[in-house]
């Protein structure tokens, strides 16, 4: 029996990773350190999609390293040789490897070293689980993507797509709603692919999902646009259930088809621009997020004034930005790159219009009045979600997983204030 340290990062399925883990780590009869200096073992489920996230992944395995340590999620899997470099002794365990857990622990703690990066349990459905957030419950509903983008790491680290069956994950739903979950995120590589390698889709999931009977929210993670043509009018069906935030989050990644294609994106700029538009009229206040990229090699000035007048265009409620920067291993990282004090200042134009496209759209949530579940404690302040998934500060004293009538009376670029009505 040891005391076991579990600390993630990156996108919702690494935390849902690490939900697992740690539920893997109890349920073998450890216990759970406070703190790494506590701890008889540290475990790091990582992520490797920027540098930036990269240095700073490198950076906590040098700090943790110097007790057993087990190295997980995508950076060991993407970049296998810099993890051994930094932490020659870690053992490392892959994404889709979580079942080998137990046994990689033990054998760490024993003074063994352990290597578990092939795709072994690929299936992450009905595994126990410590939730990081007990009002949310995140299901992961597939492994993998069915993309080739020239920038990302992510298909090196998690495969090709392998969806898991609806049935299971309508379970795996039902379980986190009465443990106590008043809020499901669906999470995956890709939510646009689901089920296309098992005859379904992601609208078909998303009935399933909202036909369960008890009360609760459901938050659909991020999906790419080159799917959209072909679900899109199913999706827009789905999303008119009240369970399902009006949230869509696709990331566009550039305004210039010729950079999209240089990326291998797979979609066009009127892809991204018209399923904005379909669902912001199909639905009062959507919200839309989505990602931009600044300075891909091939990148013009041109392209970037593309993206620029296709962010005033579409008016995002969220962007994350992101400087290009080349990854190991990736098509992109071989092109002749564009000078990083160039492509500091487009981030800098992107940062500065995007601020202003936030206050702008949080003002006309000023008069609302309507339900929000508070899921989010952060710094001593709780947060809530309205039905667009918009975050919601009261003033009022509030508990994680409450419910209650909130009217909205100010706005800023991160989100909403208000106070309880009801």
């Amino acid at each position: 029996m040891a005391k076991i340290w579990v600390e993630a990062y990156g996108c919702s399925a690494s935390f849902a990773d690490s939900e697992m883990i740690t539920g893997l780590v109890v349920n073998g009869g450890h216990t759970l350190a406070e703190n790494p200096s506590d701890a008889d073992l540290n475990v790091i489920v990582t992520c490797s999609v920027k540098d930036a996230t990269a240095d700073k992944m490198v950076h906590r395995i040098k700090q943790l390293k110097s007790k057993p340590l087990v190295v997980a999620g995508c950076l060991p899997k993407a970049e296998t040789a810099t993890v051994e470099r930094f932490s020659p002794k870690a053992s490392l365990l892959g994404p889709n490897s979580i079942g080998k857990t137990l046994e990689i622990i033990d054998l760490t703690l024993k003074g063994q070293r352990r290597v578990e990066l092939e795709d072994s349990d690929i299936s992450k459905i009905g595994l126990p689980k410590v939730r990081l957030n007990p009002a949310v419950g995140i299901v992961e509903i597939a492994s993998g993507c069915m993309s080739e983008c020239t920038f990302c790491q992510t298909k090196l680290s998690k495969g090709d797509l392998q969806s898991f069956r609806i049935g299971d994950i309508v379970r795996q739903v039902r379980q986190e709603i009465n443990d106590g979950c008043g809020e499901v995120w669906l999470t995956s590589t890709d939510n646009g692919c689901y089920g296309l390698d098992i005859g379904t889709d992601l609208p078909s999931l998303v009935n399933a999902v909202s036909d369960i009977e008890q009360d609760f929210m459901v938050r659909i993670g991020m999906m790419n646009p080159m799917y959209m043509p072909r679900i899109r009018d199913n999706l827009v069906k789905s999303f008119e259930n009240h369970k399902v935030f009006k949230f869509l989050h696709i990331p566009v990644q550039s305004g210039s088809n010729k950079v999209l294609k240089d990326m291998k994106r797979g979609h066009t700029a009127e892809v991204f621009r018209n399923t904005s538009k379909l669902f912001r009229e199909k639905f009062e206040k959507f919200t839309i997020s989505t990602d931009i990229i600044v300075g891909f090699p091939t990148e013009s000035l041109e392209d970037f004034e593309q993206t620029l007048d296709l962010i005033q265009e579409t008016q995002p409620d969220i962007i994350n930005l992101s400087r290009y920067s080349a990854r190991p291993g990736t098509k992109a990282a071989l092109m002749d790159q564009i000078e990083v004090s160039e492509v500091m200042r487009r981030s800098k134009t992107v940062f500065e219009m995007a601020n202003r496209i936030y206050h702008e759209r949080n003002q006309e949530w000023i008069g609302w009045k309507g339900e929000v579940i508070f899921d989010e404690s952060s710094e001593g302040t709780i947060r809530g979600r309205n039905y667009a998934y918009k975050p919601v500060v009261v003033d009022d004293e509030v508990r994680i997983g409450q419910k209650t009538i909130v009217e909205v009376t100010g706005a800023t670029k991160h989100g909403l204030r208000g106070h309880i009505t009801s």
